[in-house]
């Protein structure tokens, strides 16, 4: 039996999420059928660094599962991507060593977030950047209220209400802000990130860029420790998995 690591991207427009629900077009399913055809119809049990929620994109998402089939990886690849609908690559493929785990091996996670700030947004860059209907913030106020998150915090203001977990300590270790012609990221690495976090922070210090919040409440609301503190949750279509640390 081998352990497989592979790096793969996906365009998260139709699908519900990367998690397999019920009746719904997931990231996971498309993945396990199509081992499950190569396996002769025996399930392939897949498992993902973490989960992104319907309409957020991937570039470097990592996944692991085990496989008795001795095909190179090279051609392993190759057959998954024949197989898999477009809107999933397989970026790469690799033979690891059978204690490496998909999520519990992680040491850290890099997201993107892309606002298009252009006057009439680029109807092709619809599903993958949040329009703001012209609207430029100001970056450098976004760029100071940023250092109130980065660093070791209890992140309860920029966790969705309804999540089950307990402990919500984390370490953002790098936030910044890039202009790409007129679109602006926000490029966020860290240890690790609550349910809706990135999108959350993207959404608080925005309000920070349209003049809804100072740059000092940021630390305010950092701890503060509550949700209602914080700003709305940005839209999805607007985040990026960029890649996972091991």
């Amino acid at each position: 039996m081998r352990r497989l690591k592979i790096i793969i991207s996906y365009d998260g427009t139709l699908f519900s999420g990367y998690q397999v629900q019920p009746g719904e077009r997931t990231v996971q399913a498309e993945i396990e059928r199509v081992l499950a055809i190569m396996h002769k119809e025996e399930k392939v049990k897949v498992t993902a660094s973490g989960r992104t929620d319907a309409r957020v994109h991937a570039t470097g998402q990592t996944l692991h599962f085990d496989t008795p089939l001795a095909i190179p990886t090279d051609k392993y690849r190759k057959a998954l991507n024949v197989q898999l609908p477009r809107d999933i690559r397989v970026m790469s493929v690799e033979e690891v060593a059978h204690d490496f785990h998909a999520r519990y091996s992680v040491t850290g996670k890099r997201y993107r977030y892309i606002w298009s700030c252009e006057p009439i947004q680029n109807p092709f860059r619809r599903h993958y950047t949040v329009e703001t209907n012209g609207v430029k913030p100001d970056v450098v106020a976004m760029q100071k209220a940023a250092q109130a998150i980065i660093g070791t915090h209890d992140f309860s203001s920029f966790c969705a209400a309804n999540t089950s977990v307990q402990d919500k300590v984390r370490t953002v270790t790098s936030l910044q802000f890039e202009w790409h012609g007129e679109e602006l990221h926000m490029v966020i690495e860290g240890s690790g990130f609550l349910y809706n976090m990135v999108r959350i922070i993207a959404g608080t210090l925005w309000e920070v860029g349209i003049d809804r919040r100072t740059i000092e409440n940021i630390a305010l609301v950092v701890a503060s420790e509550d949700r209602d503190k914080a700003g709305k949750t940005a839209p999805p279509q607007g985040l990026y998995l960029e890649k996972v640390f091991y």
